[in-house]
C-alpha cells in the first residue's frame, strides 16, 4: 500500500492576511501584494486632476485657508517653540488675539533639578501670524518654580 504525500495546511495554494491585503504562498514562503486597483498595473489617480489626467493649478484647487482656531495656534505655538528650544512645554499661560495674529505665552521648563520644587522655569511669548505660522518667540522672564509670584 503506497501513502499520498502529506499536506500542511489549508488545501489552497496561498493564505491571505486580512490584515495587509497580501498572500503568502506555500511553497516560497514569501509574501505578495495583490492589485486591487481597477486598472491593474496602473497607479490611481488622484483627486486634483481633471477627466483627462491632466493636473491643475494649486490656485485652482485649493480652497481660501481657514483661520485656525486659538487652541490650534496654541498647540502649534508650543510646538514650534520645542522644535526650536529643545525645552520641555509645561503649558499654555497665555492666549491673546492680535491685529496681526496671535500672542502665545508657554512656560518651559529651563532646568530639572531635585527637588522639582527648585526646577527653573522661563515664560516665552511667541507671536504668530493669522494663519498660526510662527512669526517668532522671545523669553519674557525665568524664575524657580517653588518661588511665590505675583498674580
Amino acid at each position: 500500500m503506497t501513502q499520498a504525500p502529506r499536506r500542511t495546511g489549508s488545501g489552497s495554494g496561498s493564505t491571505p492576511n486580512k490584515a495587509t491585503g497580501k498572500t503568502t504562498g506555500k511553497t516560497t514562503g514569501k509574501t505578495t501584494s495583490k492589485t486591487t486597483s481597477r486598472s491593474a498595473g496602473r497607479p490611481a489617480s488622484r483627486s486634483d486632476g481633471d477627466e483627462s489626467g491632466a493636473r491643475r493649478p494649486a490656485a485652482a484647487r485649493s480652497e481660501p485657508r481657514r483661520r485656525p482656531s486659538g487652541r490650534q495656534v496654541a498647540a502649534e505655538a508650543s510646538r514650534q517653540l520645542v522644535e526650536l528650544t529643545g525645552k520641555e512645554p509645561e503649558g499654555i499661560i497665555g492666549l491673546e488675539r492680535t491685529e496681526d495674529g496671535w500672542t502665545v505665552e508657554v512656560e518651559v521648563l529651563e532646568l530639572r533639578r531635585v527637588p522639582n520644587t527648585t526646577d527653573v522655569l522661563a515664560s516665552y511669548a511667541v507671536t504668530m501670524d493669522e494663519h498660526g505660522e510662527l512669526e517668532g518667540y522671545q523669553r519674557r522672564a525665568r524664575y524657580v518654580r517653588g518661588a511665590a509670584g505675583e498674580d
